[in-house]
């Protein structure tokens, strides 16, 4: 093992990179006695819902059980689709026709729905749509992401370039896949830039933000509630959970349904001049078809590379998994070899049992859960969707309303499904990676 001085720069930092232009912000704001809306986090979700809210005249809290900024939303990648990955997973197996037209429609109408909102409000998010490079593991991964981009061509409209293995290093600048496709309409944005716009927007539309509230219990009387916090107590007329990752076991039903799954990333140093140039010409998002999968893109102002993957079956502290992750990345770019890294972090994502996002409404509390690791644009638009929902403005929540909200993958015993599930997902890249080198 290289000398943790030639791995980590002087300045490494165990936090989020994003947070070094918008850190998240202590609000000790005292909290109202009665508000109309009370909304339980403060992510993309929460935010949008607030902002949302607001705009029709309702009085609006949202409360965060720590600094608001800190969670999911500012510890992910960042990469910004519409229902790509909703085409691409099995959350479509078990769906009547109808309604995945609906599924695919709203979330083609998410993205449009972010990049409409970045472009009215004037939102400094730093939102870039530069595209995405699917990469094919083995050469039969590569027929089977074929056979994929001719679904999401059909399915979601986008556009898709096949890309063969002689082609790739104009997308990727490596050798490490078997060719892939890429996917014009994708794109990224400054996680904690669009997070700052969103706390700005909602608080202009007259919402309050409140850190270190968290939520003890809630209970109903009649028609109104009373939220329970570690700062106090407010009357609400109605009560949204947006917790996403860091739901916790704030009402049995929600905890038994969203299973938190850690996801981990680092950032390097700026790299020297051009190199990134040759790794990646198009400054386009990159993830790759194996099941423990690589994620990376350039960081907004494309000095540097940041690259994501779940080291290990069980969680590990960020700075050993920022040694596991800078080997993975050396593997796919050997030129970033001696490039010592910055930042190390992870973050919660919130999984579902049918790996589909849920809102709607239990015991008289609204919910919008379960991004299924593709939240940026799918979570702020269902925040709008559910904050109208629960305003009566709409009687439908829409197509993620509708059917069962599933028990998580691992129900009660979470615990245990997260590194059981890794640890298949890790035998079954191994097994691909045998094939890999009996063909190299």
């Amino acid at each position: 093992m290289r000398a943790d001085s030639l791995l980590f720069h002087d300045d490494f930092r165990v936090a989020p990179y994003w947070w070094d232009e918008a850190p998240p912000e202590t609000s000790r704001v005292a909290l109202p006695a009665n508000v109309d809306v009370v909304i339980v986090g403060s992510g993309y979700c929460g935010l949008s819902a607030a902002a949302e809210a607001a705009q029709h005249g309702a009085t609006v809290a949202v409360l965060d059980a720590a600094e608001i900024g800190s969670g999911g939303s500012t510890r992910s990648g960042g990469m910004v689709s519409s229902g790509q990955k909703l085409a691409l997973t099995n959350a479509i197996r078990g769906v009547s026709a109808e309604r995945l037209s609906r599924l695919m429609a709203e979330s083609n109408a998410s993205f449009e729905y972010l990049k409409q909102l970045v472009s009215q409000e004037s939102l400094d998010a730093g939102l870039q749509i530069t595209g995405r490079f699917f990469g094919a593991f083995t050469p039969g991964h590569f027929e089977r992401l074929r056979k994929q981009g001719e679904l999401l061509r059909e399915k979601t409209g986008v556009t898709v370039h096949v890309v063969t293995r002689a082609e790739q290093r104009a997308v990727v600048g490596s050798d490490y896949y078997y060719g892939g496709i890429l996917v014009d309409e994708y794109g990224g944005l400054h996680t904690a830039k669009y997070h700052r716009a969103l706390r700005d927007l909602a608080r202009r539309r007259g919402a309050t933000l409140h850190s270190h509230a968290a939520v003890e219990r809630i209970e109903r009387t009649g028609t109104r509630f009373t939220v329970h916090t570690a700062r106090g107590k407010l009357n609400a007329g109605r009560v949204l959970v947006a917790t996403n990752g860091y739901t916790g076991r704030l009402t049995p039903f929600f905890a038994r349904r969203v299973l938190p799954v850690a996801s981990y990333q680092i950032a390097t140093e700026a790299l020297p001049p051009g190199l990134m140039d040759v790794l990646n010409p198009g400054r386009r998002m990159i993830s790759d078809s194996k099941r423990n999968l690589f994620y990376t893109r350039p960081s907004p102002d494309g000095t540097r590379m940041l690259f994501g993957s779940r080291p290990s079956f069980r969680e590990v502290g960020e700075r050993e998994a920022a040694r596991i992750l800078r080997a993975k990345m050396v593997e796919l770019w050997p030129a970033l070899r001696d490039v010592r890294i910055t930042h190390a972090w992870k973050g919660y994502v919130a999984m579902t049992g049918d790996k589909l996002a849920h809102i709607g409404e239990r015991d008289g509390v609204f919910y919008a859960l379960g991004c299924n690791g593709n939240g940026v644009a799918l979570m702020s638009y269902l925040g709008q969707r559910i904050a109208k929902s629960l305003l009566g403005l709409e009687a439908a929540h829409g197509a993620f309303g509708e059917g069962p909200f599933p028990l998580s993958p691992g129900g009660i015993a979470s615990t245990l499904s997260v590194p059981v599930g890794a640890a298949l997902y890790q035998l079954d890249d191994c097994w691909n990676g045998r094939v890999r080198g009996a063909l190299s």
